[in-house]
């Protein structure tokens, strides 16, 4: 059987997917309860045919009996999409705007939300080095899938991405050459080790976790776009909760704090590159 995305959803169906789901929440504590219904849909049904199954009921069965199959289902609704220096004018931008106000900063705490495989976080330190910031600067790069988070530990990267990473880093206002922060070993790029050594990896879930820490900086870029309204409103809250006094937040080119109860929490510091610092 095969599901056409334009094809309306019918009332079993829909039924079958929220059992499902408050399925995985109850038995595996995970929420995907409040993402968007046209994505998760999508998602169970690549891992219906990947398992051959006809019904969402018989996927459930599935997932709760065999925690592999649980995990795997886990890893399909994970967004897991990232670059060195994504959206090049956005690191720019962030080191025109941001980076003069941090650098009166004792001490920066910064926030990677939905960090994935961590290049952006690796980006972010590099920018940071460059700026004379990093040594006193602790970035918590968090992601809700623990492969991606292992991938993350690595450091490293396939090689065959250098080109378009050089690309991006010089777009984003690299001062030097990105060669400089990466050493080559078994055909994979490595970056140094010193900007690792400011990065800290764990596994957190918007979903249902809390905030750990007050941050100066939180990024959670292209990570909302996959959630509904309520869960949109939830993190934005978090995010409130967790930014310091004239702490600043960073979103993604889809997202924005417009028609939020929190925008007037902030004050637009480059609206095109959805740079914002909170008022109150």
């Amino acid at each position: 059987m095969c599901m056409n995305d334009n094809e309306p959803i019918d009332e079993l169906e829909q039924i079958e997917i929220e059992l499902l789901l408050e399925a995985l929440y109850r038995h595996y504590g995970v929420d995907f309860r409040n993402y968007v219904m046209s994505t998760i849909r999508r998602r169970i049904w690549h891992r219906m045919r990947a398992e051959h199954l006809k019904t969402v009921s018989g996927l459930q069965e599935k997932v709760l009996h065999d925690r592999r199959v649980f995990k795997r289902l886990s890893d399909d609704f994970s967004i897991n999409v990232t670059e060195l220096f994504r959206d090049p004018s956005f690191f720019r931008a962030f080191r025109r705007t941001v980076v003069p106000h941090l650098k009166g900063y004792p001490l920066i705490r910064i926030w990677h939300a939905g960090c994935s495989t961590g290049e952006e976080a690796y980006a972010m330190a590099i920018l940071l080095h460059e700026e004379g910031l990093l040594a006193k600067t602790r970035i918590y790069a968090t992601d809700m899938n623990e492969g991606v988070l292992e991938d993350a530990k690595q450091e490293s990267f396939p090689l065959d991405r250098m080109e378009s990473y050089a690309r991006n880093y010089e777009l984003a206002g690299g001062k030097k050459s990105l060669e400089e922060y990466i050493s080559v070993t078994g055909g994979r790029a490595e970056f140094r080790p010193f900007l690792g050594e400011r990065i800290t990896f764990a596994q957190h879930n918007l979903a249902v976790d809390e905030s750990f820490n007050e941050f100066h900086v939180i990024l959670c870029r292209n990570v909302m776009i996959y959630f509904n309204t309520h869960l949109q409103t939830r993190v934005h809250e978090l995010f409130h909760q967790s930014l310091s006094p004239s702490g600043f937040l960073g979103l993604g080119h889809r997202e924005s704090i417009t028609f939020t109860s929190f925008t007037d929490c902030y004050k637009e510091m480059e609206p095109n590159e959805k740079l914002y610092r909170k008022v109150k």
